[in-house]
This record gives structure tokens, sequence and C-alpha cells, in this order.
């Protein structure tokens, strides 16, 4: 879900991606960090500090 539906999708300097979505079960969003070619997952984790656009 995170990786097809981001509520957010930044590139970085590196080529890397990172994509947010909401989960609701556990009311955080997850930061998924995908390799340049936007299918290798490099990193996950819930992330406290992303505040949600309005």
């Amino acid at each position: 879900m995170v990786i097809s539906k981001p509520a957010h999708t930044e590139m970085q300097s590196d080529g890397r991606v990172r994509k947010w979505a909401e989960i609701r079960e556990e009311g955080k969003y997850l930061r998924v960090i995908l390799l340049s070619d936007g299918e290798t997952v490099h990193n996950a984790f819930f992330d406290r500090d992303f505040k949600k656009e309005v």
C-alpha cells in the first residue's frame, strides 16, 4: 500500500525515493525508502515526525 498508494512521495538527492502512507491500525505513518529503481525496498519504519500536508 505504501508503495502503490502513498500519501506523500519525495526524491532524495541520491536517487532514492521516500514514500509515506498511514497505517490506520497503528495510528502512524510508515516511511518506505526505495532504491533508485523505484521497486527495491532499502528501509521501512514508522516516522514519528511525519506531518500530513493539509
